[in-house]
């Protein structure tokens, strides 16, 4: 117990934006540069957030829009890089959903207070549909959503990579992505003052470090060099791998965009007003 306190700890979720932290796990980056820094797995993003409230881990791999509910409710919250999650709303196929104004009277799987949620507000806003006929089903484990959309369940869901890539596998189809709508929500947050002693600060340099250079295998070897990694901790077959666009590439450590956090935080005040 004591030595688990002493490691910085950061939740995850089996989903592509964390692969970086599985890469730099996984062959011993943070052990090397001489750092305690242990991934926690969840197979829901709300499960790390809520560990990150209640101070069981120092960091989590999050988005801006749960982010910012968060400090809403009292967690104060450092956003030390963005990340390359994105998300997309996938129609299930026997459903014959082919433009977001297909979506009235039907049912679409998400997470409440998060990307996913926002995505589901973007499909019934821009859609000009009204939002009580677009039935906003929450179900916060990542592959429960994609499977109950692969088994004819949901009408829709939103969901990430490389789970969207299996939904597109067996046919399903996509009806937005935010890379071409232009959002990015993608972060990892850690409670704020969590760096405030020297071991935290050292921590924090060797989880920078060790990122950055999990980054740059990735980008230089290919996702595909990493397809038994993927395999494991994202709970897909190999074979997806190779359907995840390619024009998904990995970034340095790096702040989220001030207009991505302001986007976030305003639609989170307006749709959520409790």
């Amino acid at each position: 117990m004591k030595e688990d306190s002493a490691a910085m700890k950061i939740a995850v979720t089996p989903t592509f934006d964390c692969l970086p932290l599985f890469v730099a796990k996984s062959s011993g980056l943070f052990e090397r540069l001489g750092a305690d820094i242990r991934l926690k797995h969840y197979n829901a993003q709300m499960d790390c957030d809520t560990e990150l409230e209640k101070g069981r881990v120092e960091g989590a791999v999050t988005d801006l829009v749960r982010g910012e509910w968060m400090k809403i409710h009292g967690t104060s919250l450092v956003y030390v890089t963005s990340t390359n999650a994105c998300w997309q709303i996938i129609s299930n196929f026997n459903s014959r959903i082919r433009r977001l104004k297909q979506l009235d009277d039907k049912m679409v799987a998400m997470a409440r207070h998060a990307a996913t949620d926002f995505m589901a507000w973007y499909a019934v806003d821009s859609a000009g549909l009204k939002p009580e006929r677009v039935f906003r089903i929450q179900i916060n484990d990542v592959g429960l959503r994609l499977k109950m959309l692969v088994n004819n369940e949901m009408d829709a869901a939103v969901l990430p990579e490389p789970q969207a890539s299996v939904a597109r596998m067996h046919r399903h189809g996509v009806l937005a992505d935010t890379r071409k709508l232009g959002f990015s929500f993608g972060v990892i947050a850690f409670r704020s003052g969590v760096f405030d002693n020297d071991r935290r600060k050292k921590q924090k340099d060797v989880f920078v470090r060790a990122y950055n250079m999990a980054v740059d295998s990735i980008n230089g070897k290919g996702i595909g060099h990493y397809k038994a990694l993927i395999h494991k901790y994202c709970n897909v077959d190999e074979s997806v791998v190779g359907k995840i666009p390619e024009d998904i590439k990995f970034r340095h450590i790096s702040e989220p965009r001030t207009e991505d956090i302001a986007r976030a935080s305003a639609w989170i005040k307006e749709n959520y007003k409790d």
